[in-house]
């Protein structure tokens, strides 16, 4: 048995840890509030700030782990070398949990180390930078806080009017103590897609099917798999995937993004070192290892011996139409009624509007037609809360 401490403790991290419990193993999971989702699973529970680099230490001094595990972004990440060089494992490594916190760090490594196609862009402190930089790169362009998640502070700006306003949201937006921005060029893109991607201790990288998402703000709204696209355009994003995650280092599993344009070209946008928000899909029988599973495997090096598609699915999320901090009234029964459904509540002890709450996930045989697939999920995800998946933060 292995002792595992998960920093961030969110709805990603409960499914993790469901997937090590039911292995075995011991969890200690770690947020800045109470009875946040992955701690009601857990086996102990620690709430404090992950940005204090003190109390991380004396938290992993108290549990002295095996694992750690980071799930969010606001931790202070140059404390897990210290971890690292004292024999814990960290996941995937220490060097990619640094370097994909930071929206700089892993821009920076895709398009001038690796020579990936990305947008192009730049970094803002100060107003005055920023409004160069949106003066070189034209508009449309996209704003986001260096350090974030959920899409928190992103916008897409069209005009000079609306620069000081998107401005003031990332920085606001930001997540932890770093107050930068990046600015870059708007993709006419046709879509986006996740390749979820799994690096191993003693064996390949493995690739899931490709996911095709849709965000709204920056958050994802719905996801579905398999997302088709041609071949060779698979070939483009897992060569960039296997790029990135081999020069990051470590085991475990990756959510790499990409934009495909409406000529076909494939640009990397953004990686996460840990579950996807858009492998939700997974939950819902789509492969046959989930992304948790999959995780959790790659984490303590077992063996995966393939990822293959056993359903066609979709997720769609379920969007808080009040704020309260009492258990919200779900209604289950409508989209129960209907086969191939499932419904994952994530247990979060706030609610906010507009903040998800958990997904309606359907599926069917692998052919099964992924747009009415997705009309369905979205019809039902409106029955359990009475809010449209698209609904305004």
């Amino acid at each position: 048995m292995k002792k595992i401490l998960l920093l961030g403790s969110g709805e990603l991290g409960k499914e993790f840890v469901i997937a090590a419990k039911r292995a075995g193993q011991y969890v200690i999971a770690c947020d800045r509030y109470n009875d946040a989702p992955a701690m009601q699973v857990a086996d102990e529970r620690e709430v404090f700030n992950m940005l204090d680099g003190d109390a991380l230490e004396a938290v992993v001094n108290k549990h002295r782990p095996d694992i750690i595990v980071p799930e969010i972004e606001a931790i202070r990440t140059e404390r897990l070398f210290d971890f690292e060089k004292q024999g814990v494992q960290v996941v995937p490594s220490a060097r990619a949990v640094n370097y994909t916190m930071n929206r700089r760090a892993i821009r920076d490594l895709a398009s001038r180390e690796l020579g990936l196609r990305t947008a192009k862009y730049f970094y803002a402190k100060t107003y005055e930078e920023f409004k160069a930089a949106a003066d070189e790169i034209g508009f449309p362009c996209v704003v986001k806080p260096l350090m974030s998640s959920s899409g928190h502070g992103q916008s897409y700006v069209h005009n000079d009017d609306e620069l000081e306003q998107a401005f003031r949201e990332a920085m606001e937006g930001s997540r932890g103590d770093v107050k930068e921005v990046i600015i870059e060029e708007f993709i006419d893109f046709e879509s986006e897609f996740t390749l979820l991607t799994v690096t191993q201790k003693n064996g390949p990288t493995l690739f899931c099917p490709p996911i095709g998402h849709i965000q709204k703000g920056g958050d994802y709204r719905e996801s579905w798999q398999p997302y088709k696209i041609s071949d060779e355009a698979l070939r483009q994003a897992q060569h960039m995937a296997d790029e990135v995650t081999r020069a990051l280092t470590g085991a475990g599993i990756w959510g790499v993004e990409f934009f495909l344009t409406r000529q076909g070209e494939v640009i990397f946008s953004e990686l996460s070192p840990r579950p996807h928000d858009t492998g939700m899909v997974t939950l819902g029988h789509t492969t046959n290892l989930s992304e948790f599973e999959l995780h959790f495997r790659a984490v303590m090096g077992l063996p995966i011996a393939g990822i293959h598609l056993e359903h066609a699915g979709v997720s769609a999320v379920i969007l808080s139409p009040v704020e309260s901090t009492e258990p919200l009234d779900y209604n289950f029964t409508d989209a129960l009624n209907e086969d191939h459904t499932r419904i994952r509540i994530f247990g979060k002890p706030e609610a906010h509007v507009g903040r998800r709450m958990g997904v309606v996930l359907c599926y069917g045989d692998t052919d099964a037609d992924t747009d009415a697939l997705r009309d369905k999920a979205k019809r039902l995800a409106k029955t359990v809360l009475g809010t449209d998946p698209y609904m305004k933060k």
